[in-house]
């Protein structure tokens, strides 16, 4: 199994790691507060948290396996060579484990609450955006760490590159000789296929939610707001005593 080229890059990949897993394991905690103040779940969709259970298990068992078990890093480096090294760190490990936990939870209160979701209400309120904001920095922060571990991985290819001739001729031979070696050291993304699945998933439905909450019915969840807003003034104002209007 390879070790770390560049002890920067390795010092980036830890830090990136447990940013990303901040970020992660963050992103739950606003929608099960939101859940708590509301002590309703109304606008959460049942299927999907159900779903995310069932993703983070699956990502649980997978991190762990390739983090803890020798037979298991043995088939991977056998598969993908042994100068590679495994693609799991610990903050996969810990992140996973925390988010079972999370969404257990999260299962709990809608089990508690209301098992009820408005099917096509046309707004994201009861949905929590400062939970999709996180999620978003989470996959990108998850994809710079692995692109910390491939340059360093694909560090042998740079002296490489001071040596290819101007001649045309040397030019292209050269070229195929370096740029075959690229694949190699990209191979923690589709060897980690989990994660990188993962975070494409994450960030392209936290695309959705953003353009839904900010473009889609921002409209319709600020006349509500209003709405509520009017609901809540009172029917009748005291021109004498005004500190007990809203009383």
């Amino acid at each position: 199994m390879a070790s770390w080229n560049s002890i920067p890059l390795e010092m980036a990949y830890e830090v990136l790691g447990w940013i990303a897993f901040v970020s992660w394991a963050t992103a739950l905690y606003p929608q099960i507060i939101l859940n708590f103040r509301r002590k309703s779940v109304v606008g959460l969709n049942f299927d999907y948290a159900v779903l995310n259970l069932t993703k983070h298990s699956s990502y649980l068992i997978y991190n762990a396996t390739l983090y803890f078990s020798p037979t298991v890093q043995k088939q991977y480096l056998e598969k993908y060579g042994f100068k590679q090294m495994i693609p799991v760190a610990a903050n996969d490990v810990a992140f996973s484990t925390h988010s079972v936990l999370l969404v257990a939870f999260l299962l709990f209160q809608i089990a508690t609450y209301e098992a009820f979701m408005n099917f096509k209400r046309k707004t994201t309120d009861g949905f929590s955006i400062d939970g999709v904001l996180f999620d978003f920095s989470g996959g990108f922060e998850n994809f710079a760490q692995m692109t910390m571990q491939s340059i360093d991985q694909s560090s042998s290819v740079f002296p490489r590159l001071n040596c290819i001739s101007p001649s045309a001729t040397q030019f292209s031979a050269n070229s195929n000789r370096v740029f075959g070696i690229f694949p190699d050291s990209w191979v923690n993304f589709y060897g980690n296929i989990g994660k990188t699945l993962l975070a494409l998933i994450s960030i392209f439905f936290d695309i959705i939610f953003l353009c839904q909450h900010f473009l889609l019915y921002s409209a319709r969840r600020a006349m509500i707001t209003s709405k509520i807003s009017e609901e809540k003034e009172p029917l009748a104002k005291s021109v004498d005593h005004p500190e007990f209007e809203n009383v």
